[in-house]
């Protein structure tokens, strides 16, 4: 804002009085005043510590926060985050070797939690509490006072108009009393006029909007304290249980309590999942749900559900949400011997959008090779639901699902690394103390192979049998109090958003007072926080109303014209001619003998034709 309107402001205010005050419960940017000298004096450290308060608690700052907070989450949506994926992290960071260090020191990698997104939630929360505090104790003073009296000039008024009237000062006033309250005008009579005010809503939106913003930070932060966040795949027939043991992974706020996790469980019935056969969409999933029974608690009684993407299955306070679908082949394993050492569904990580899958398959015990010595088993598998030939060398699949199964493998034998005692990642095989198998050419033993179809181990070593296929689906497992705050502030914060931009918060007086020749003279005013064509439409409708009761009175042919108007002003030089029946705001000599109003600081408003009696106006 400009000094030149920061100090129209001010001038505007003097001449209004209270009248023109407590429009907005925005606190006033206050300024040090000057000493004489031109220099602004010393404030110490109480003065400075209330420059910082006031900055912090402005409106300014609270937007620059908001923004900020906005800005420092887009490297949370574009960077992988630990709390989400930290496979995906690791992955990152051995792909970008030269941006890891600076994102490191930078915290991008938990941006939600690092120091400086903290801080800047922190100062926010600050802000919005410190600025909606005051302006809320002020807000319910006005409420539970009554509007201010008319100003000394109405003229000065943005909307103005005035005529004579030939009824009673006290019958104009009882009836732009009724008026007003008609139109829900919150309205009294003061002294001789009648003060109104409409439009509340537009600073209890602006409330509103703070506080549902304030709501939005408290339920966000308690979700990141209390929350709970699990994985776990489930091959079809197979079940899970709400236990710690049971997740895949698992990770959880600060403040969660593991006790509180809610007891249920659910088995995998099946997975449906077809797909769109021809068109520009060919291969996009038409059906993608996984069917379920479930129970609640210990002893709950078996229900059935159907999890789909976006429709998670509840229970309690936790939900659980369908993330991804995939192949797990069965597979048998047998030794030289012919004893079945391994058998089991085994599932294999997809790609790509036709769900080409890798993976591997270990036999970690049971195994003997032909001298009857304990070894392991580690195979390198490569599946596709529809075989499309060989492509780039590597096969690969034309549609998602499983119309062409087929499974390539390749075997080692030695040690997998799983006594290490190291997690290792289960769809990767760790080959640096194994050996591959080798057929009687003396190449990598490798073979692509159909359900029911086998390989056989050189040497006597027995066979691997890809027996068919089942499907798998994963699933995220939350719990995340603080969800439904959230949407309600959301929608709050939206409606008093728009509640303060197209609700006007605005004044109205209406003043009648008796002229020196016994004619009523009739003045309204209207002032609004921001200049609106509205206000001058809504005054020239109350002017309507109130002209049944009071109507402009004939013309006055031998009435001599006054020397000065009605306030008093010896600057008012445009006044009307007597004989001009009702004075209007736009100044025009030929304007109509019904009442007109005028709008906008540059009009040139015309006081009443004449005069008040004595003490009239105060």
């Amino acid at each position: 804002m400009s000094k030149t309107n920061t100090t129209d402001e001010r001038e505007q205010e003097r001449e209004l009085g209270a009248a023109g005050e407590q429009l907005s419960t925005a606190p006033r940017e206050e300024r040090p005043e000057r000493e004489s000298g031109g220099t602004v004096p010393a404030m110490g450290v109480i003065g400075w510590a209330r420059w910082f308060w006031r900055q912090l608690t402005s409106m300014r700052v609270a937007l620059i926060l908001l923004f900020l907070l906005s800005l420092g989450a887009i490297p949370g949506s574009l960077i992988p985050q630990n709390s989400v994926d930290e496979l995906k992290v690791q992955t990152f960071k051995e792909a970008h070797t030269t941006v890891t260090p600076i994102y490191e020191k930078l915290q991008f990698f938990d941006v939600y939690s690092s120091v400086w997104f903290s801080a800047i939630y922190i100062l926010l929360f600050i802000s919005l509490i410190g600025c909606i505090v005051p302006r809320t104790g002020q807000f319910v003073g006005q409420l539970r006072s009554r509007p201010p009296g008319a100003p000394k000039r109405l003229t000065r008024l943005p909307a103005y108009t005035t005529w004579r009237t030939e009824a009673d000062p006290e019958q104009v006033r009882e009836a732009a009393l009724a008026t007003l309250r008609r139109r829900r005008f919150r309205s009294h009579a003061v002294g001789d006029a009648v003060a109104a005010e409409k439009g509340y809503l537009r600073e209890a939106g602006n409330l509103m909007f703070h506080v549902s913003l304030i709501v939005m930070l408290v339920a966000f932060g308690a979700g990141q304290l209390f929350k709970s966040e699990g994985g776990k795949l489930v091959v079809e027939g197979d079940g899970f249980s709400n236990t710690l043991t049971q997740y895949d992974d698992f990770k959880s706020g600060s403040l969660y309590d593991t006790d509180s996790l809610v007891p249920f469980s659910f088995t995998l019935d099946n997975f449906v999942g077809t797909y769109a056969k021809s068109g520009p969409q060919r291969g996009t999933p038409r059906t993608y749900e996984a069917r379920v029974t479930y129970s609640e608690g210990a002893d709950g009684k078996p229900k059935k559900s159907v999890i789909r993407v976006n429709e998670p299955l509840v229970v309690g306070h936790t939900k659980v949400y369908l993330n991804a679908h995939g192949y797990a082949p069965v597979i048998t394993v047998r030794d030289g011997r012919g004893k079945v050492v391994s058998r089991g569904a085994v599932p294999l990580l997809p790609i790509d959008n036709n769900v080409t899958s890798t993976g591997a398959i270990k036999v970690m015990d049971g195994y003997r090779d032909k001298n009857g010595k304990k070894t392991q088993l580690g195979f390198q598998a490569f599946f596709v639901p529809t075989f499309a030939g060989d492509g780039m060398g590597t096969m690969f699949s034309q549609f998602p699902a499983a119309d062409y199964p087929v499974l390539a493998l390749n075997g080692y034998h030695g040690s997998l690394g799983v006594d290490s005692g190291l997690p290792q990642n289960v769809y990767q095989l760790d080959k640096k103390d194994m050996k591959e198998f080798k057929n009687a050419e003396g190449k990598q033993l490798k073979e692509r192979l159909r359900p029911g179809e086998s390989m056989k181990l050189p040497d006597g070593g027995g066979s691997i049998t890809f027996e068919s296929v089942e499907e798998w689906a994963s699933f995220q497992i939350s719990q995340q109090p603080g969800t439904g705050w959230a949407l309600t502030g959301a929608i709050a914060a939206i409606a008093g958003l728009a509640g303060s931009l197209f609700i006007q918060r605005r004044r109205v007086w209406v003043r009648a007072v008796r002229g020196a020749d016994g004619v009523t003279v009739v003045e309204m005013a209207g002032l609004g926080r921001s200049e609106s064509a509205k206000l001058p439409e809504e005054l020239a409708d109350l002017v309507a109303d109130l002209s049944a009761v009071a109507p402009v009175a004939p013309a006055a042919t031998d009435a001599p014209a006054p020397d000065t108007p009605a306030t008093g002003d010896p600057d008012a030089s445009n006044a009307p001619d007597a004989t001009d029946d009702s004075a209007v705001a736009t100044g025009d000599p030929a304007a109509p003998h019904d009442p007109a109003v005028a709008s906008g600081p540059g009009a040139d408003p015309v006081q009443p034709a004449e005069k008040p009696a004595e003490g009239a106006e105060k």
